[in-house]
């Protein structure tokens, strides 16, 4: 189907549908009026600092934000629309190498209608959403760090038969990058502007030439109670790789104001005959079938106003695999990984372990949130580094939903820095209505 027929079709479906609903609603005036305005303003500023010689410094601003618009429930459906717009207002520069384009690309501005989808629910049972839609899963996610979230088209069901358990499933046929302006038949290993999909942060292993993506199929359940948090994914990322992803989670409840808790994870990834292989691709350095197994653990303690923890992943290497055993990841999630923080994770780092020891304080009754972590990787292909992580934000009791975050990363000894420094500031302003 072309380009964006599908979400004229999902918008002429929702209208259809929810007409004999409107009928016998009190009023048109009272259909409208129950519905939901909400949205955020973002004015972020990134910057990255190199001390390699050979790397340029980056940096980039944006304002904007996105606006949500959610019709009432009737008879359980609903339709909702959501309008993203970002915007550099003059201050990128003509040089683009010193421009994070990971923030919003290169073009001046961003407008899109991120979210155009239909849904019935059934409260606390039942939910079915077809359109294009913000999905959270462990490897399929908004990643919502930058100025717009990704979005995905297609259909999302969700269901608690019984309190604590959540099963989950979805065909996406499309998706919309953090830095794209439509819906495209592509993820983050193709290049950028494929077919017109102004795209960053990819890793660009396939050519321009290759077959459009046919998007993935998921389903998964978790379960919380009695102290575990338990989850279990299967994903189908067609053409690229399939994944089984687990996790458990449990915290003693001690009666007092300090938990301890203990987690694991599980990560396995297989794909013979992937798109990978049919244009010879390689990731550093590395091709053939797509294998990977990811383990890892997590050991801390819940305290008064925070918690404090010490994480471990391991991404065992594999010969004659894609990567050396790299993790394929279409859509770029990675936070489901114990070790990973803002700059440094296995799935941009291929095989290797890592170490994290990170901490979580609110303090000034809960109006300011610190985070702060140390990590040490040791990958194959990348070479060794350590970082530090500091995280502050702000949250103002006298103006509700305004959030001034600052967040550095500082990476030392990467082989991609020529063993030098690297400085990534994030200043995040938001004001959510």
């Amino acid at each position: 189907m072309p380009r964006n027929k599908l979400l004229l079709a999902v918008q002429f479906s929702a209208f259809c549908l929810t007409l004999p609903a409107i009928a016998h609603a009190d009023t048109l005036a009272s259909f409208i009026n129950k519905g939901e305005i909400s949205g955020v303003v973002r004015s972020y500023y990134f910057s990255k600092l190199y001390g390699a010689s050979k790397k340029e410094n980056a940096d980039a601003y944006s304002l904007g934000g996105i606006l949500n618009a959610k019709t009432a429930s009737l008879d359980g459906f609903s339709a909702g629309v959501s309008f993203y717009t970002a915007n550099s207002l003059g201050t990128h520069g003509d040089d683009s190498k010193k421009v994070d384009t990971t923030l919003m690309g290169l073009a001046p501005s961003i407008n899109a209608l991120g979210q155009a989808y239909l849904q019935y629910a059934m409260p606390k049972l039942l939910l079915i959403r077809v359109g294009n839609q913000v999905i959270n899963t462990p490897w399929i996610g908004a990643r919502d760090s930058r100025m717009l979230p990704q979005t995905f088209q297609g259909v999302f069901i969700k269901a608690q038969p019984i309190q604590g358990l959540t099963l989950e499933g979805m065909r996406i046929f499309r998706w919309k990058s953090r830095t794209s302006d439509d819906y495209h038949r592509d993820n983050l290993y193709y290049p950028t502007d494929y077919h017109d999909d102004p795209m960053y942060g990819v890793k660009a292993v396939l050519p321009k030439n290759a077959e459009a993506a046919q998007g993935t199929l998921a389903f998964g359940a978790s379960y919380k109670g009695m102290g575990a948090n338990l989850q279990a994914w299967y994903y189908n990322f067609y053409q690229f790789a399939q994944m089984f992803y687990g996790s458990a989670q449990y915290t003693l409840k001690t009666g007092t104001a300090f938990s301890p808790f203990i987690a694991a994870q599980f990560m396995r990834e297989w794909q013979n005959n992937s798109i990978f292989q049919k244009y010879d691709a390689k990731l550093f350095g590395q091709s053939g079938s797509v294998n990977a197994t990811l383990w890892g653990g997590k050991l801390g303690v819940n305290i008064p106003g925070g918690n404090v923890f010490v994480a471990y992943n391991a991404l065992t290497p594999h010969a004659d695999s894609f990567g050396g055993g790299a993790i394929v990841s279409p859509y770029g999630n990675y936070t489901a990984m114990y070790a990973s923080f803002m700059t440094n994770n296995l799935l941009s780092f291929g095989p290797g372990h890592a170490w994290r020891l990170g901490a979580t304080y609110w303090a000034w009754q809960k109006q300011i949130r610190f985070i702060a972590g140390y990590s040490r990787f040791d990958t194959n292909y990348d070479g060794k580094t350590n970082g530090v992580y500091l995280d502050l934000t702000y949250f103002p009791k006298m103006l509700k939903g305004l959030s001034i975050r600052d967040r550095v990363a500082i990476d030392n000894g990467l082989k991609a820095y020529d063993g030098s420094s690297f400085i990534y500031n994030r200043l995040m302003l938001q004001y959510a209505f």
